[in-house]
């Protein structure tokens, strides 16, 4: 009798491993249900990211936003169903996330091709990569099959995704709370090579950093002050964009963590690199770096960011429509 035990155990063992095996993330997870599926995707951002390049900038924050809440899920994309429901859209962090378009007209082609089979989570994580390629930056792995979520939450969009405005000590709690650490921190950082911001992210380090009508101290003056000048005039200024990276906002190099060295980060998050020793010894060291190292370290934290509470399996859904629950 304890023999059979035994035995009934150890079967229920493996049949625990195997499920969970398949329940995991893996390349080519389409291969049989869609076998085109990441093909599509990849045309459809050849064919749009020549005209609107800035797409994979936009695509990169939809991914991170996505993934610190609730994981990578795709519960960005939810739209409210009711007047008082606050979703993630409407949390502050995401009021100028774009791309929700690109998205919809994604998941329309392959809903024509292979319906209910491909999840809105996964077309966001294999956009943002070929998106990125596209514009000649670095390339990944992405293991596909995750599922899509069902709840989406503003508050705790608010309360997950690391501001701009966050020191250091707030940013890499932020990132550990996801599995991420130090190098990832400065690696995803990295992406403010290419896109623009808002005034409002950042002009309360040229107009009232402390309270008291003062300059951030740790941001250039020089530079401070040509944006002041010239790009945004007064604090009330929300829809001024200005480029992160000035000069190339659109080619995926180097010149951010030269400019962090600089002290002309545009955000307090990325002059809060300098304050930490390891992690300004990651920012010299991509800086002084090949473009190729950090590609490849990119892509690799870019990959790990995109396993972060992962749905698969039973778990979630496919979602019909991106912006729908079904």
């Amino acid at each position: 009798m304890a023999r059979f035990g035994l035995v009934f155990v150890t079967i229920l063992v493996i049949l625990g491993l195997v499920s969970f095996s398949e329940a995991q993330l893996k390349l080519g997870f389409y291969d049989k249900t869609c076998p085109n599926a990441e093909k599509i995707v990849q045309a459809v951002v050849n064919q749009h990211i020549r005209n609107v390049p800035s797409l994979a900038a936009g695509l990169i924050r939809m991914h991170f936003h996505d993934c610190f809440v609730r994981g990578c899920d795709g519960s960005i994309l939810i739209n409210a169903t009711s007047s008082n429901q606050q979703v993630e859209k409407v949390a502050p962090p995401n009021l100028t996330v774009r791309g929700f378009d690109f998205i919809d007209l994604v998941k329309t082609v392959l809903e024509r091709k292979c319906p209910g089979v491909v999840s809105c989570a996964d077309i966001i994580t294999l956009a943002t990569r070929d998106s990125v390629a596209a514009i000649g930056g670095p390339t990944w792995n992405v293991p596909t099959g995750r599922r899509d979520g069902r709840i989406s939450n503003a508050t705790e969009a608010l309360n997950n995704i690391p501001p701009p405005f966050g020191n250091f000590t707030t940013l890499i709690t932020l990132f550990g709370n996801q599995g991420l650490d130090v190098k990832d921190l400065v690696l995803l950082s990295g992406a403010h090579t290419i896109g623009v911001s808002h005034c409002s992210s950042f002009s309360n380090r040229l107009f009232n950093f402390t309270g008291v009508g003062d300059q951030d101290p740790s941001l250039d003056s020089e530079y401070a002050d040509n944006l002041k000048s010239r790009k945004c005039l007064s604090i009330a200024d929300n829809t001024t964009q200005v480029e992160m990276d000035p000069g190339s906002r659109n080619t995926f190099d180097l010149s951010y963590f030269k400019l962090v060295l600089k002290r002309r980060g545009l955000f307090e998050s990325d002059a809060a690199l300098t304050k930490d020793p390891t992690a300004l010894g990651q920012v010299r060291g991509f800086a002084g770096g090949s473009l190729q190292d950090f590609f490849v370290e990119f892509g690799k934290s870019m990959e790990k960011m995109g396993r972060i509470g992962v749905k698969t399996g039973s778990d979630g859904e496919i979602r019909r429509t991106c912006s729908v629950v079904n």
